[in-house]
C-alpha cells in the first residue's frame, strides 16, 4: 500500500501538548475543503508524491525517534487508503504517535494514539461535528483577535470541553505576526483557563519550512 506525502523531517513539537519534544514528522498532501485562508502549509494541498508504506517506515526509523506526528494537508483524508495500515506498523514497531488534524475528514476512535484537532472557524461558522470531536484527546485554536476569542469560548462552552485541555495559540505562519498577537493571546488563556501555545518553529525559523 502507499500514501501521498508531502515531506518527512526531524525536528522538535513546535506546539500543542508535546511542546518541545522531538519528533518525526510526516506530512501528508491533500487537504479537505474548505480550506483555510490562513494555512502556512498551503503546499501540501498540491505539493507531494506517492510513498510506498515500506518506504515511510524506513524513512521514520532512520531519524532513530520513538515520536511521530503524522499531520498534513488533512491526514486522515488517507486513512482507508493506507493510514491505517502505517498506523498499525508504526504501534508494532513501539512508536509513540501523535496526529494533528481539522476534525473535517472525521476521526477515527484510537487508543494507541494521541490525537490533536484544530477545529477551523472559516466563513462564519466551524467546520467539525461533535462525534468527531469525542474521538480527540486535545484541542487546539488559533486567534487573531476579539472574534476569534468569542467563538472559542462559545464553541468550547456548547460542546463542554475540558478547559485543561484547550490549546490557544497566535494565528500566523511568520515570526512577526506570532509577536504582535501572543500578548492578547495570553491575556485570553489567562481569563479563560486555556493552555496559551507558541508555534516554536515559526519563532525560531520563522517562515522556513520542513521545521
Amino acid at each position: 500500500m502507499s500514501l501521498v506525502v508531502t515531506e518527512i523531517f526531524h525536528s522538535l513539537n513546535g506546539e500543542g501538548p508535546r511542546l518541545g519534544v522531538p519528533a518525526v514528522f510526516v506530512r501528508l498532501g491533500g487537504c479537505i475543503e474548505p480550506l483555510c485562508p490562513w494555512c502556512d502549509t498551503a503546499y501540501a494541498w498540491h505539493e507531494f508524491t506517492e510513498m510506498e508504506i515500506d518506504r515511510i517506515m524506513a524513512e521514520v526509523a532512520s531519524h532513530m525517534c520513538r515520536d511521530v506526528v503524522i499531520t498534513g494537508g488533512e491526514p486522515f483524508l488517507q486513512w482507508e487508503k493506507g493510514l491505517e495500515d502505517l498506523h498499525e506498523k508504526l504501534c508494532r514497531k513501539g512508536m509513540r504517535i501523535l496526529y494533528e488534524t481539522s476534525g473535517k475528514a472525521g476521526i477515527p476512535a484510537l487508543k494507541d494514539a494521541t490525537v490533536v484537532v484544530s477545529p477551523k472557524y472559516i466563513h462564519g461558522r466551524w467546520h467539525i461535528t461533535a462525534d468527531h470531536l469525542a474521538n480527540a484527546h486535545w484541542y487546539k485554536f488559533v486567534h487573531a483577535g476579539a472574534d476569534d476569542a468569542e467563538a472559542i469560548t462559545r464553541f468550547v462552552g456548547e460542546h463542554r470541553l475540558d478547559p485543561s485541555r484547550v490549546f490557544v495559540m497566535p494565528l500566523g505562519a511568520s515570526r512577526r505576526e506570532q509577536l504582535e498577537r501572543m500578548g492578547d493571546v495570553f491575556a485570553f488563556c489567562r481569563k479563560s483557563g486555556f493552555t496559551m501555545s507558541p508555534r516554536l518553529h515559526v519563532l525560531v525559523f520563522d517562515t522556513e519550512r520542513g521545521v
